[in-house]
């Protein structure tokens, strides 16, 4: 059976993906979330992977290497938006898609999913410059709720 790793944060809208995903695309469903110093807990963040039918559940600390390679470089190249306030989001997005991808190969998954509305284009973007072939979705997107 085909797998698909999915980017996830614990939302509603990643849950409801999980069993939306398995049930459409007759997939399995891996997740794929990253502590990025968020300051919440994360174990139940995979615990409800698991309940809603995720086979795995990846949770990364991912918080050193953020800080290291995009926060920090970021900041001493004054990365801000025009209010000043830092780039947090925006700068997660990079290293999202390339352990999306990174999961992806481990776990030998045809695709990857997320629930970006507004960013899809922007992770989009990510990890077809990471894995040009790579199949994409976005089950958000696909919805018509």
């Amino acid at each position: 059976m085909e797998r698909i790793v999915l980017a996830y944060a614990g939302g509603l809208d990643a849950s409801v993906a999980i069993p939306w995903l398995k049930a459409e695309h007759r997939v399995e469903v891996v997740t794929m979330t990253l502590d990025l110093g968020q300051g919440h807990e994360l174990e139940a963040v995979r615990d409800r992977a698991l309940a809603m039918g995720a086979v795995r559940a990846h949770v990364l600390d991912m918080r050193e290497e953020f800080t290291r390679e995009l926060v920090v470089p970021s900041l001493k190249a004054d990365a801000l938006f025009d209010d000043r306030s830092p780039m947090t989001s925006s700068l997660s997005r990079p290293l999202i898609a390339r352990k999306l991808v990174e999961i992806a190969e481990i776990e030998h998954a045809g695709a990857v999913a997320h629930g970006g509305r507004t960013k899809r284009a922007a992770l989009d973007v990510l990890l077809k410059a990471v894995r040009p072939k790579l199949r994409i979705l976005a089950p958000v997107c696909e919805w018509t709720m």
